[in-house]
């Protein structure tokens, strides 16, 4: 509690952040943390609460009166006002119901917008706060309008001013940089045809898919793009702090999927719930295994004829499953961050066959080499060395190729992944190596 106290005594109002609090927030007990958001300026707690786990929310949600609540959505951009609004429903939808009434009407109006788009568009995670300016508004008249927005606090965050027409159609963006150095008695459309700069835009569509949005903030080094409709109109802004948050989301989503967990699940706290999710990937890891176990139990004479067999024979499958898992991760973030795609299907598999070519020969012979001294059986060492540059070159090759199938067909490439991968290189490994030993060693 203290350390949030001197924190508030130590800033000014406007140079209070979140971030500071939340880290402090995150230490406190329960107890501890009912008291300790009281604490916190009613203005920035929707930040705050937004940048906490989900957990948290629920906790401030239920321990925060009306008023407090209805301040904080108020301070929030309606970008956060919709998430806001989502997380309070979840918890009372009642109060939920309160809140959105005592917002203004055009506040209402945003946010049932907002709403209207699929998580997966653009439109979902675009603010309507932007700053604007027609391309006949002088450039004193709009630089006085900005800095009276500015200081009424009805703006934040703006680089860039966005340049319409008459029907609001957008056809520039400025930096405010730019707009500084612009003669200030011309209008803004002079100073562009008077400028060798170019103030082209680049832009997406309230409907285009957000994945497209954030890699073009990646290739552009964008801080904010505009939002417009099908009619090419000013609709809203998507700023970097947002496509950040998305990076990370998407980023952890894939680790989980890769794990065969399920990312809204892990952030629930209803232990029934991760449960049920984990054990369905569980089930078909059990299933798969009984698969391999199987393929083994064709060779039991084999495996009783020559013990050392089953001592080798893990490391066949190891070796194999971890190769595949290096190219499985590689294919699967480079197609997320669109390094990759359909077009480099051959190429992508032909690199990824060599390097498991070369990795299967190297370690083929030295695992070789070592179950020869090891257990001083004739062609044992030949046959392990084989059937592990096999494995390792299938599990290349799958391991490049089920990604860009999965792309193919529009289903997450890290969803499934690697259970099917750690089922085709036990199965290919525990065959091939019995299955050699059997028609060499016997």
């Amino acid at each position: 509690m203290h350390r949030i106290k001197e924190y508030l005594k130590s800033k000014e109002f406007s140079q209070l952040h979140a971030s500071p609090l939340v880290n402090i927030l995150k230490q406190f007990s329960e107890s501890e943390f009912d008291v300790a958001i009281k604490l916190i300026p009613a203005t920035l707690l929707g930040d705050v609460a937004l940048a906490l786990p989900d957990r948290f929310i629920n906790q401030i949600i239920n321990t925060s009166d009306i008023d407090v609540l209805s301040t904080a959505l108020n301070s929030l951009e309606s970008d956060d006002q919709v998430k806001m609004i989502q997380e309070i429903e979840e918890v009372d939808e009642q109060k939920a119901k309160i809140l959105f009434k005592r917002l203004s009407i055009k506040d209402q109006q945003d946010i049932q917008k907002l709403k209207t788009y699929d998580e997966n568009k653009a439109g979902s995670y675009m603010q309507t706060e932007l700053f604007g300016a027609n391309l006949n508004e002088n450039v004193h008249d709009v630089i006085k309008r900005f800095a009276k927005l500015k200081k009424s606090g009805d703006l934040e965050h703006i680089q860039n001013l966005f340049i319409t027409d008459d029907k609001n159609v957008l056809k520039y963006t400025i930096g405010l940089d730019d707009l500084l150095v612009f003669e200030f008695k011309k209008s803004l459309i002079e100073n562009i045809q008077d400028s060798k700069d170019n103030f082209d835009v680049i832009w997406a569509r309230d409907t285009n898919e957000i994945k497209d949005v954030v890699y073009s903030f990646e290739q552009y080094d964008l801080s904010v793009m505009p939002i417009v409709d099908r009619y090419g109109i000013l609709i809203g802004r998507i700023t970097s702090d947002d496509i950040y948050d998305i990076i990370n989301e998407q980023a952890t989503k894939q680790i989980y999927n890769l794990a065969g967990v399920n990312d809204d699940a892990e952030e629930d706290e209803d232990i029934y719930k991760s449960t049920k999710t984990r054990a369905v990937w569980l089930g078909i890891n059990l299933f798969t295994a009984i698969i391999a176990s199987v393929v083994i139990g064709l060779f039991t004479d084999t495996l009783e004829t020559i013990v050392a067999l089953a001592v080798l024979m893990p490391i066949v499958a190891s070796m194999g499953g971890n190769a595949g898992t290096q190219s499985l991760t590689v294919a699967v973030r480079q197609l997320a961050i669109g390094e990759i795609d359909q077009r480099d299907t051959k190429r992508v598999i032909k690199k990824e066959l060599i390097i498991a070519l070369f990795n299967g020969a190297i370690f083929g012979f030295a695992i070789g080499a070592v179950s020869y001294i090891w257990f001083d059986i004739p062609y044992l060492g030949f046959v392990i060395a084989i059937s592990m540059v096999i494995n390792i070159v299938i599990a290349g090759f799958f391991g490049a190729t089920i990604p860009l199938m999965l792309q193919k067909y529009e289903i997450d490439p890290a969803i499934g992944s690697t259970v099917v991968l750690t089922t085709i290189t036990d199965v290919v490994g525990f065959f091939v190596f019995l299955w050699l030993a059997t028609l060499i060693l016997l």
